[in-house]
């Protein structure tokens, strides 16, 4: 695993003290999450088509503003460790940004940011605080697809599975019931999301 420390946190558990954290404040959003190649854009195309509010990926938006000003994904990639706080910092202000009454459906969410850090050679324990902040009303994570890659993934299939089992693993540990989603078509998924979803507030 790639990542600029001197310490080793990819596989570093969340602090049990820091998991006794309350919550803060109580949203309408719903996470989308999975894997990189999972089907999570799909899925959200759906729901903005549905009518629903929703929010791309804070990383995959970064990547390809980088890519459209000409700087290429190996060197936007270069310090991986600092683009992954960089990201975070971005994904902070984002959520910060927006009404937590809203039902909202999110394209990755910030305790995703957990396994980022892991990933990069960070201790994700540095920034477990932040994720109590919001409360999600419910965490969907995507069963994966064959990976391929793209402009923007750089990754392979032990890549993905790594991130599925930890992204799997924070939420879990956060209090969340996460929601597997089997490989479905694109409709199939979309139906199997609302039909599960808690009772919702104004769209």
């Amino acid at each position: 695993m790639p990542g600029n420390s001197q310490h080793d946190y990819r596989d570093a558990q969340l602090d049990q003290h820091l998991l006794s954290t309350l919550f803060r404040i109580q949203t309408n959003w719903h996470v989308i999450t999975g894997a990189s190649c999972s089907g999570k854009t799909t899925l959200i195309d759906h729901l903005a088509d549905k009518g629903f509010q929703t929010f791309p990926e804070v990383a995959r938006q970064y990547f390809e503003r980088e890519l459209a000003e000409g700087r290429t994904i190996s060197e936007t990639r270069e310090d991986r460790a600092a683009l992954t706080s960089h990201l975070y910092g971005i994904w902070v202000k984002f959520e910060n940004g927006l009404q937590a009454d809203k039902v909202i459906f999110l394209d990755r969410a910030l305790p995703d940011s957990l396994t980022f850090y892991r990933f990069t050679g960070l201790n994700p324990n540095d920034i477990l605080p932040d994720c109590f902040q919001h409360r999600y009303a419910s965490v969907f994570m995507l069963n994966r697809l064959p990976y391929l890659k793209d402009g923007v993934r750089a990754g392979d299939d032990a890549y993905a599975a790594y991130f599925d089992s930890w992204m799997t693993r924070d939420y879990s540990a956060l209090g969340y019931n996460v929601i597997r989603v089997p490989v479905l078509t694109p409709e199939e998924r979309l139906a199997f999301i609302l039909d599960r979803l808690p009772e919702r507030g104004p769209i």
